[in-house]
This record gives structure tokens, C-alpha cells and sequence, in this order.
């Protein structure tokens, strides 16, 4: 199957990360390169970009719709190390970070990942599949109070209990092993009537998808780190889709701008607070309501921009 990923707010994302054209640039969550294939162009040959990707089969799709350009190094990796990837690179410093945090549509799509709710495949959702816990693990294993709080953080799903308690239920008959088995389960654990604002089991599968790629523990470090990596001026850009991210992404770079606690009466700071840059958008950025018409990943989409700066030069 094509990687298709169509790049959230692209225009929007290219315009923040304000790029040096001799600039090195990293894109934490390749995926299918919609952003990176803008990137790359708006950089000179000595320009670089690191594209990162923990999904082999984004890498290679990647680095085939990217093949023209000689000045892109691809990692297997994860973006919560970027910093050892930096490392291992002998790179001190970059000029941009991105990080677009979504599921691409050829991982909702292709059928054997098992992220999709509208296709039966087996219970995987790993975004790396050469590693990690599965959805089928983690549906036959866990406890049902731990389900439960899992669907509950993750998916604010309302009818979490009646969820978790039917899956223990039927893994006792036989192990739960396919999307379809497990939506089956989610479908009659919750009433007809409420099943009326999209799909049933999309807080579900979203929730399981979080626990099993472990999206949101290490996220407020990975945003700390990022920073961490920018040379005077460059730019982190964050695209995310749905609270838990946005919450983290924003108390991370809130933290990371600091705040002043002298007295407003004072002419100069003597509380030696901590500042490592500026947050360029106080409220995040969203789609245009054409976007979202064409694009429906659209909708819940929130940017938010970094720009690292030392306090002596704020």
C-alpha cells in the first residue's frame, strides 16, 4: 500500500519553523515526509535534514519520495531520544525541530497494523513493530481496574468500566485476537443511544494506540530535550490532536519560558528565574475551515511554536 499522509497546516508549519536555508532541520515524526519534502525544498545543498521515524515502512517511503535530495540522513528512531540521535550524529545543535504527533492514514489504513476500528486485522498498533507490547497483549492482559483507567486518561471514554469489564469477560471464553472481535465488544458495551457521536470505539482504539506506543508519559521530556537541541533563535514546532498532547506540549514550553516572581515594582530582575526562550503563539494555531473540509485530520489539530533563546537575549 502508498504512504499516504496528507501534512497538517503544511503552509502554517513551514512559515514557524522559519528556515535557514543553510540551517540543519530535524523531522521528529517523518512518517510519510509531507512536512520534510517542504523542508528539503526550502533548503540550500548545505542545508541538512534529519528525518526520524520509529516505523521502517515510513522510512522507506520516505527516502523513496525523498530521493532526489542528497542532504537527508534517515534514523530509525524515536523523537523522546533526540538528543542521542544528535549525539551519535556529532551534531551540537539544530535550527528546527518538528514534531507532527498524529497517525498517519497509511498506519489507519493498512489493515495488518490493526489501528483501524473500520477494518479487521490483528490487535497491534505499534508504531515500531520490531518492538513493544501489542493492543492484543494489552487487551488479554491487563487488569480489568487498569483497563479501565487506560480508557478512561487516554480516550475519556465515558462507559470505560462497562468496556473493561466486557473484555475481561470475553478474553475468559477465548483470547481476543482481531479489531473486529474487540469492536464487537465495545459496540455492546455501549448503549445504542449514545453511540450517535462518531464511532463507538474510537476513544477505544485511540486510548489502547496511546498505551501501546507510550504517547503521552515521556512527551513533556521530549519537548524539554528539544529545546535543549536548538542553536540561538531556532524554532520547535509541535502539531498534536487531542488534550493529553496539547496539555503537555504547553505546560512543557510554559515551564521552559519561565517566569519572572520579582515584585512589578522593581526596576530589574532578582529572582535569577530560568528562561530558555520565548512561546511565539500564546494560543495555539488551527486549521483554516477549508483545510478541515478537505482534510478531517484536520479538525482537532493544534500548533504551537517555540523559539529558543537565552535569557540574556529576551
Amino acid at each position: 500500500m502508498e504512504f499516504k499522509h496528507e501534512p497538517v497546516m503544511l503552509k502554517e508549519c513551514i512559515e514557524a519553523l522559519n528556515i535557514n536555508p543553510n540551517g540543519i532541520y530535524i523531522d521528529g515524526t517523518l512518517g510519510g515526509a509531507g512536512h520534510s519534502l517542504e523542508i528539503v525544498k526550502n533548503l540550500s545543498k548545505n542545508g541538512r535534514l534529519i528525518g526520524i521515524d520509529k516505523d521502517n515502512e515510513a522510512l522507506e517511503a520516505a527516502s523513496k519520495k525523498l530521493r532526489e535530495y542528497n542532504n537527508v540522513t534517515y534514523i530509525h528512531g524515536n523523537h523522546d531520544d533526540i538528543k542521542n540521535i544528535l549525539d551519535k550524529l556529532q551534531i551540537e545543535a539544530v535550527d528546527g525541530i518538528l514534531l507532527d504527533l498524529g497517525v498517519s492514514s497509511y498506519q489507519l489504513d493498512e489493515k495488518a497494523r490493526g489501528f483501524s476500528y473500520m477494518e479487521e486485522g490483528p490487535l497491534d498498533m505499534r508504531m515500531d513493530t520490531s518492538t513493544g507490547i501489542t493492543a492484543k497483549q494489552i487487551v488479554n492482559t491487563y487488569s480489568e481496574e487498569k483497563l479501565v483507567s487506560i480508557l478512561w486518561e487516554y480516550g475519556e471514554e465515558k462507559f470505560s468500566r462497562q468496556i473493561a469489564k466486557n473484555i475481561c469477560k470475553a478474553r475468559k471464553e477465548k483470547e481476543i485476537e482481531t479489531t473486529k472481535e474487540l469492536v464487537d465488544i465495545i459496540e455492546k458495551s455501549i448503549p445504542k443511544a449514545k453511540q450517535k457521536d462518531g464511532h463507538p470505539a474510537k476513544r477505544t482504539f485511540q486510548a489502547i494506540r496511546i498505551e501501546v506506543n507510550n504517547e503521552i508519559k515521556p512527551l513533556y521530556q521530549t519537548i524539554l530535550n528539544s529545546v535543549h537541541c536548538l542553536k540561538q533563535h531556532g524554532r520547535l514546532v509541535v502539531i498534536t490532536f487531542h488534550s493529553l498532547e496539547d496539555r503537555a506540549v504547553k505546560n512543557a514550553m510554559v515551564d521552559l519560558q519561565g517566569k519572572c516572581t520579582c515584585p512589578s515594582g522593581l526596576p530589574y530582575c532578582i529572582c535569577g528565574y530560568e528562561s530558555f526562550g520565548k512561546i511565539i503563539n500564546k494560543k495555539p494555531i488551527i486549521a483554516t475551515e477549508e483545510e478541515q473540509k478537505r482534510n478531517t485530520r484536520s479538525k482537532s489539530a493544534k500548533v504551537r511554536i517555540f523559539e529558543r533563546l537565552d535569557k540574556e537575549n529576551q
